[in-house]
Protein backbone atom coordinates (compact mmCIF):
# COMPACT_ATOMS: atom_id res chain seq x y z
CA UNK A 1 0.00 0.00 0.00
CA UNK A 2 1.30 3.41 -1.05
CA UNK A 3 1.04 6.25 1.61
CA UNK A 4 0.69 9.39 -0.23
CA UNK A 5 0.48 12.65 1.52
CA UNK A 6 -1.90 15.56 1.15
CA UNK A 7 0.63 17.33 -0.56
CA UNK A 8 1.63 14.80 -2.60
CA UNK A 9 -1.61 14.10 -3.69
CA UNK A 10 -2.30 17.90 -4.06
CA UNK A 11 1.08 19.19 -6.10
CA UNK A 12 0.33 20.05 -9.94
CA UNK A 13 -3.43 19.59 -9.47
CA UNK A 14 -6.55 21.25 -8.60
CA UNK A 15 -9.94 19.85 -8.56
CA UNK A 16 -10.12 19.43 -12.27
CA UNK A 17 -5.80 18.63 -12.59
CA UNK A 18 -5.30 21.63 -14.73
CA UNK A 19 -4.99 24.22 -11.52
CA UNK A 20 -0.91 24.58 -12.00
CA UNK A 21 -1.39 25.08 -15.87
CA UNK A 22 -3.54 27.15 -15.99
CA UNK A 23 -2.06 29.64 -13.05
CA UNK A 24 1.28 29.28 -15.37
CA UNK A 25 -0.42 30.36 -18.13
CA UNK A 26 -2.04 33.15 -16.23
CA UNK A 27 1.41 34.36 -15.14
CA UNK A 28 3.38 33.74 -18.81
CA UNK A 29 0.57 36.29 -20.30
CA UNK A 30 0.78 38.55 -17.49
CA UNK A 31 4.19 38.95 -17.60
CA UNK A 32 4.81 39.39 -21.70
CA UNK A 33 1.67 42.06 -21.14
CA UNK A 34 4.11 43.72 -18.58
CA UNK A 35 6.33 43.66 -21.47
CA UNK A 36 4.65 44.81 -24.19
CA UNK A 37 2.30 47.08 -22.35
CA UNK A 38 5.17 49.97 -21.58
CA UNK A 39 6.29 49.56 -25.16
CA UNK A 40 3.17 49.77 -26.59
CA UNK A 41 2.35 52.43 -24.49
CA UNK A 42 4.89 54.64 -25.63
CA UNK A 43 4.19 54.34 -29.54
CA UNK A 44 0.56 54.73 -29.17
CA UNK A 45 1.70 57.83 -27.18
CA UNK A 46 3.77 59.30 -29.91
CA UNK A 47 1.04 58.42 -32.45
CA UNK A 48 -1.96 60.28 -30.15
CA UNK A 49 -3.05 63.43 -31.48
CA UNK A 50 -1.28 63.53 -34.55
CA UNK A 51 -3.10 64.07 -37.92
CA UNK A 52 -4.81 60.84 -39.20
CA UNK A 53 -2.12 60.69 -41.98
CA UNK A 54 0.46 60.21 -39.34
CA UNK A 55 -1.22 57.55 -36.94
CA UNK A 56 -1.18 55.11 -39.93
CA UNK A 57 1.82 56.20 -40.83
CA UNK A 58 2.84 55.08 -37.43
CA UNK A 59 0.79 51.80 -37.43
CA UNK A 60 1.50 50.88 -40.67
CA UNK A 61 5.36 50.06 -40.13
CA UNK A 62 6.20 46.67 -39.16
CA UNK A 63 6.83 46.75 -35.17
CA UNK A 64 4.56 49.14 -33.73
CA UNK A 65 1.94 46.84 -36.20
CA UNK A 66 2.86 43.82 -34.90
CA UNK A 67 3.32 44.77 -31.33
CA UNK A 68 -0.23 46.45 -31.40
CA UNK A 69 -1.36 42.57 -32.77
CA UNK A 70 0.36 40.57 -29.28
CA UNK A 71 -0.54 43.11 -27.24
CA UNK A 72 -4.40 42.23 -28.57
CA UNK A 73 -4.09 38.65 -28.91
CA UNK A 74 -2.39 38.11 -25.61
CA UNK A 75 -4.74 40.86 -23.70
CA UNK A 76 -7.68 39.47 -24.86
CA UNK A 77 -6.51 36.03 -24.17
CA UNK A 78 -5.27 36.99 -20.57
CA UNK A 79 -8.70 38.47 -20.73
CA UNK A 80 -10.70 35.86 -21.08
CA UNK A 81 -9.06 33.42 -18.69
CA UNK A 82 -9.07 35.82 -15.96
CA UNK A 83 -12.97 36.69 -16.93
CA UNK A 84 -13.36 32.95 -17.06
CA UNK A 85 -11.70 31.97 -12.96
CA UNK A 86 -13.96 34.96 -11.70
CA UNK A 87 -17.16 33.57 -13.34
CA UNK A 88 -15.97 30.26 -11.93
CA UNK A 89 -15.70 31.46 -8.57
CA UNK A 90 -18.89 33.30 -8.19
CA UNK A 91 -21.55 31.66 -10.40
CA UNK A 92 -23.47 28.40 -10.08
CA UNK A 93 -25.08 26.31 -13.43
CA UNK A 94 -26.28 27.37 -16.38
CA UNK A 95 -25.84 30.77 -15.52
CA UNK A 96 -21.61 30.09 -14.83
CA UNK A 97 -21.53 28.78 -18.57
CA UNK A 98 -23.59 31.27 -20.32
CA UNK A 99 -21.12 34.03 -18.70
CA UNK A 100 -18.29 32.17 -19.70
CA UNK A 101 -18.82 31.74 -22.95
CA UNK A 102 -20.11 35.64 -23.01
CA UNK A 103 -16.84 36.31 -21.98
CA UNK A 104 -14.66 34.30 -23.96
CA UNK A 105 -16.98 35.45 -26.67
CA UNK A 106 -16.70 39.14 -26.23
CA UNK A 107 -12.29 38.62 -25.44
CA UNK A 108 -12.49 37.36 -28.99
CA UNK A 109 -14.46 39.70 -30.95
CA UNK A 110 -12.54 42.58 -29.49
CA UNK A 111 -9.19 40.71 -30.37
CA UNK A 112 -10.83 40.29 -33.97
CA UNK A 113 -12.07 43.52 -34.46
CA UNK A 114 -8.75 45.17 -33.46
CA UNK A 115 -6.60 42.97 -35.90
CA UNK A 116 -8.96 43.57 -38.69
CA UNK A 117 -8.05 47.18 -38.18
CA UNK A 118 -4.85 47.24 -37.92
CA UNK A 119 -4.75 44.92 -41.43
CA UNK A 120 -6.96 47.48 -42.57
CA UNK A 121 -4.32 50.12 -41.63
CA UNK A 122 -1.03 48.20 -41.95
CA UNK A 123 -1.70 46.54 -45.39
Amino acid sequence: MRYLTARKRAEGRGASHTGTEHHWSMTVSAVGLALLVPVWLYIFGSALGGARDEVVATFARPFPAILTGLLLVVGMRHFAMGAAMMIEDYAKGTTRKALIIGATALAWAVAATGLFALARIAL
